[in-house]
């Protein structure tokens, strides 16, 4: 939401009806309307046009415009965050069942797994796990957690857990999936009983992965993994890889992935995956749970279900949505003593030198996690770019549609733009309640405090 708080209750329904009755509200309604109700427009003023390969203007417009802000995470912009989970099902999608562009649909009978990957222990915590027959297990502490018991996941003993551990082992969670991905490709070929540095000329291993925090603070990966021939989605992946082969390989590589890292007192830390290692089928059977009976998991269910991770950013965490500028600003965060505790200590660990290469700092704000939410394999499917510009081909063809004008290529039709930064975000609350609701997000909250 905005940080623009009114003065005084009324205020802001005065800014409403202020703005509803303003001469240029339905120029303004238009734009935000173009911008998809983004709550964080960015504001451009210029001009843009279409022009004929022969020079023949088609279209022009001038003025100002909304664009939207692009961001992920639904805390900062629904609707963006709407459009990026839309790019990322497509996205996944494409890399389990195919039938885009490059992308045969030949990649649903390859040897595909949904694994999941997690962070180790770093001291007790408070849980609260449930039998099949949905009864609350006792937690450690003898007691039975209530869903929202802000406890859940913070320590037992917050003294002897080690946040200092905790917060290295989500700074470098990147490259421990990289070691993985490394030791995974040796397993697989050794099983293909070809030295390692060979795998590449007989095997491509193709991934799309995302990141998820834990109650705890921690992220644990899941990740759709699919082998592939040397050429990529369109190459048969070799016969002595089978879905038997890959578990057998992603177990042998969760397990031996590890890196090393020194404490701040110079001791060392051995940094791996936690004991808890998932790793599902996937099926494209398009059933309508996450999961059947067996274990198996569906090509759509899944792609949703990575997609929407992708666009949750600190998701069970309460860590903030930006970057925190000083070390004072973290007690207006009103975190729960656990996450505040995690976040202090990454900024406190961003400034020693041993670890200014890993930027902590900059990075407090998501517990020290430094890696990207989804990332994919270069040839595991088409990519968000490619998206983007399907999408904003389709906005020309439509336009053009509209005008009448008729064109033998649209690829041939020439865009010119020259636009400025004016700002960006809405001027006060009012503009951002009414955008919200001209999106259909959300009705207006008149006289509401946020």
């Amino acid at each position: 939401m905005s940080n623009v708080v009114p003065d005084h209750p009324s205020s802001l329904d005065d800014q409403i009806t202020a703005r509803l009755q303003a001469p240029d509200y339905q120029q303004w309604r238009a734009k935000v309307q173009a911008s998809g109700g983004c709550a964080r427009p960015i504001k451009l003023t210029g001009e843009g046009a279409l022009v004929d390969p022969d020079g023949t203007l088609i279209y022009h417009r001038a003025g100002e415009l909304f664009a939207p802000c692009g961001n992920r995470r639904a805390s900062v912009c629904e609707s963006c965050s709407a459009r990026y989970a839309a790019d990322a099902f497509h996205l996944l999608r494409a890399g389990l069942s195919g039938g885009h562009k490059d992308i045969p649909t030949t990649i649903a009978t390859k040897p595909r797994a949904f694994v999941t990957l997690t962070a180790p222990s770093f001291g007790p915590v408070h849980t609260r796990r449930i039998t099949r027959r949905g009864l609350v297990i006792p937690c450690r502490c003898a007691e039975r957690h209530h869903p929202d018991d802000p406890r859940i996941g913070a320590p037992l003993d917050p003294d002897s857990y080690d946040y200092v551990g905790s917060v290295l082992w989500q700074a470098h969670a990147g490259k421990l999936w990289h070691r993985f991905t490394t030791a995974l490709r040796r397993a697989l070929a050794q099983r293909l009983g070809v030295p390692g540095r060979i795998f590449p000329k007989v095997a491509r291993l193709s991934y799309a992965k995302v990141a998820e925090y834990q109650v705890r603070g921690l992220v644990h990966f899941h990740a759709a993994v699919r082998i592939d021939g040397p050429e990529g989605p369109a190459d048969p992946t070799p016969p002595g890889v089978i879905e038997a082969v890959l578990r057998e390989a992603i177990t042998e590589a969760a397990l031996s992935a590890s890196l090393t890292v020194e404490r701040p007192d110079g001791s060392t830390l051995l940094l791996e995956w936690g004991a808890q290692l998932d790793i599902r089928d996937i099926t494209p059977t398009a059933v309508e749970q996450i999961e059947d009976d067996s274990g198996q998991i569906s090509e759509a269910r899944l792609a949703g279900y990575i997609a929407k991770y992708a666009t949750k950013g600190t998701g069970k965490s309460e860590a903030a949505d930006r970057p925190i500028r000083s070390e004072s600003h973290i007690e207006y965060l009103h975190l729960s003593a656990h996450h505040e505790r995690i976040i202090r200590t990454t900024w406190e660990l961003g400034g020693l030198e041993r670890y200014e290469d890993l930027n902590l700092r900059k990075w407090a704000h998501m517990l020290g996690f430094r890696g990207h939410f989804l990332t994919k394999s270069q040839r595991y499917s088409t990519t968000f770019g490619a998206i983007r510009r399907d999408r904003q081909t389709f906005q020309i063809a439509y336009l053009l549609n509209e005008l009448g004008h008729e064109t033998d290529d649209i690829d041939d039709v020439i865009v010119i733009n020259h636009w400025q930064l004016t700002g960006i975000g809405h001027r006060n609350q009012a503009e951002h309640e009414l955008a919200a609701a001209i999106a259909g997000r959300a009705p207006i909250r008149t006289g509401a405090r946020t």
